[in-house]
């Protein structure tokens, strides 16, 4: 399997099947600490910063990564310092290899 973070998000179209049954085992692993939804169709992490200013500067990077791979996460604010990040693919109400490129750019924003 190509490593994730070297990789760009690539336009998906409707009619394309989502990742499922063993493919999608494989995705999942490359990807620490992402959960699968119990439907299987999205992924999500939730990750805790110092205070809400080192929560907002991650949410606005997150942003920028998302903006670069055209590929846009749902984010959630709570708590003062809490961010969760959920990834599918719309255009297939799925997960798509692109949702896994997008959790490792994320996560490497954790590790920059």
């Amino acid at each position: 399997m190509p490593d994730l973070i070297n990789k760009k998000c690539v336009p998906c179209e409707g009619g394309t099947s989502p990742l499922a049954g063993a493919e999608l085992d494989r995705y999942i692993s490359m990807v620490r600490g992402w959960g699968l939804s119990t439907t299987r169709d999205s992924i999500h992490k939730e990750y805790i910063h110092p205070d809400f200013k080192k929560a907002m500067l991650f949410v606005n990077a997150v942003a920028m990564v998302a903006e670069e791979e055209g590929h846009h996460p749902d984010i959630l604010i709570f708590g003062y310092n809490k961010v969760k990040i959920t990834l599918f693919t719309h255009a297939i109400n799925g997960l798509s290899e692109n949702d896994f490129i997008m959790a490792a750019k994320i996560d490497e924003l954790i590790n920059e």
